[in-house]
């Protein structure tokens, strides 16, 4: 009785402060839209100029090119053009590295970025107010602009934490204005992604997705100018453990006829497997594919499923922060499993309702797990988990040949992370400090396909406190239409 009792004053007073906010904003709930459409207008980004990274610690994360103690990178018009302890160049702007790791972007394969606005509303220790029931209540009450204001907080986080590739699992994809609301948000963060058109929280299991939609986005949104990639998230198939009633579960014949849309536009698919494990199913059905296909949450193959995969080339982005709550009921992270048998396997946040984005502590999450379970019995190196969250992040979205790597003739998606701040200066090995020291803060530099987006910790472009007051906004406007708490 006293926990409910504490759980109900804290939503009171959640309640309070955002019904602050709304008093003193001049009715938030009358949010005028901008226009959000393919076409503009676009928020202002940095131009792609020439400049070189001079003196840092340089992690390729190419197995062709070796780290460098001390070295330089030189950036032209975009690209990565040179590599090397010693690069001349009389017209670069220089970028001083000293005392920094200079390495490719984190690359996050999985996140519903849709859900940033959630905070206020979501507990991690109250189940009915858990990310699933209130996500699914929500998401139905959000209007396209709430879709881009959640799109363009969640995407300025990842930037803020050294993330320059997104996938974008949009599972609540209400109309096509919600549609270029999301598209709008990732292409006015400057951010590379894959935007995953899905299907709108609510919705009926018999209704198939909008492939009307999905060749729209396609018409209207790619290529562009090649950072923004397209797929579809899949609603669950079979019985599910986790969040299944809310998120649509589907028959393999429903399933069968969703897919098949999306295939014939090309379209690449994501899936869930919180639950029982649908891959005999699914392989059975002769739904897998050939390298088109990516499953979350990696928590109960067999050692037969994992042999479909690595056939298959299907990819398992593992979200080792959240799977890291979940009841062993339901199964545990199996990296070592996957690495073992050969199955791609990445990195993601999941969403940043009830904890944030931190690639770095989900490597070292996801480290501390393998070698309490396993131990060295599967070997897992520090460089290894790093790869994980750059290069096979690139790999399991299909971009590996733009991204992931410090690679003479890719983009440069590059960051900085400063080796001198307090939580990790002395620096030994630089793979052990990422692992097991740094934090987003740390992130000093942020550069996506030659734009430098972050430098010294700041945003060049982005509006920081507008995306601060824009979410509160939002989120004040959603707790109204929703009555919340009620």
């Amino acid at each position: 009785m006293t926990h409910n009792g504490m759980s109900r004053r804290t939503m009171l007073n959640g309640a309070t402060a955002l019904g602050a906010l709304m008093a003193t904003s001049g009715g938030l709930l009358a949010q005028q839209a901008a226009t959000r459409s393919a076409k503009g207008p676009a928020a202002p980004l940095p131009p792609r100029g020439e400049f070189i990274i001079r003196d840092a610690t340089i992690l390729t994360m190419d197995p062709k090119i070796n780290d460098l103690a001390t070295g330089s990178v030189l950036v032209q018009g975009g690209s990565i053009v040179a590599v090397g302890s010693k690069i001349e160049s009389t017209s670069a702007q220089v970028i001083d590295g000293r005392g920094m790791i200079c390495m490719p972007g984190f690359v996050d394969t999985h996140w519903h970025l849709w859900t940033s606005l959630f905070r206020p509303f979501v507990r991690a220790d109250v189940g009915a107010l858990g990310y699933f029931p209130v996500s699914n209540r929500l998401g139905q009450q959000m209007t396209p602009e709430d879709s881009y204001r959640a799109v363009i907080l969640g995407t300025a986080e990842a930037l803020s934490a050294g993330v320059t590739t997104v996938h974008n699992w949009a599972h609540n994809v209400r109309s096509p204005d919600h549609a270029d609301g999301e598209l709008a948000g990732m292409r006015d963060a400057g951010i590379r992604g894959r935007f995953a058109y899905g299907p709108a929280q609510g919705m009926p299991n018999d209704q198939p997705m909008d492939f009307a939609g999905m060749a729209r986005v396609q018409k209207d949104w790619m290529p562009g100018d090649g950072l923004l990639t397209m797929g579809i998230c899949s609603r669950n198939v079979g019985a599910m453990s986790i969040g299944g009633a809310t998120r649509g579960v589907l028959t393999i014949d429903q399933t069968k006829r969703d897919w098949d849309g999306a295939r014939k536009l090309g379209l690449p698919i994501t899936l869930h497997t919180s639950g029982p494990s649908p891959i005999r199913q699914l392989e059975e059905a002769g739904l897998l594919g050939n390298n088109d296909v990516q499953l979350i949450h990696a928590l109960l193959t067999t050692p037969e499923e994992r042999a479909i995969l690595k056939a298959r080339g299907v990819s398992y982005s593992i979200a080792p922060t959240g799977e890291a709550r979940r009841p062993s009921s339901v199964g545990v992270i199996q990296l070592g499993e996957l690495l073992q048998d050969g199955v791609k396997v990445s990195l993601s946040t999941d969403h940043t309702t009830n904890y944030n984005c931190d690639p770095f502590v989900a490597m070292r999450i996801l480290f501390a797990l393998h070698q309490h379970r396993i131990g060295n019995k599967i070997p897992l190196t520090l460089k290894r988990l790093v790869q994980l969250a750059t290069l096979d992040g690139a790999v399991d979205l299909g971009i590996a040949d733009k991204t992931g790597s410090l690679t003479p003739g890719k983009r440069a998606d590059i960051i900085l992370v400063r080796a001198t701040d307090i939580n990790m200066t002395p620096v030994g090995d630089p793979y052990e400090a990422l692992v097991s020291l740094a934090q987003p803060g740390n992130v000093d530099t942020v550069i996506v396909d030659g734009r430098i987006l972050r430098r010294g910790g700041k945003f060049a472009t982005l509006d920081h406190a507008k995306v601060v007051k824009d979410a509160q906004e939002a989120a004040a406007g959603l707790r109204a239409r929703a009555k919340w708490p009620a």
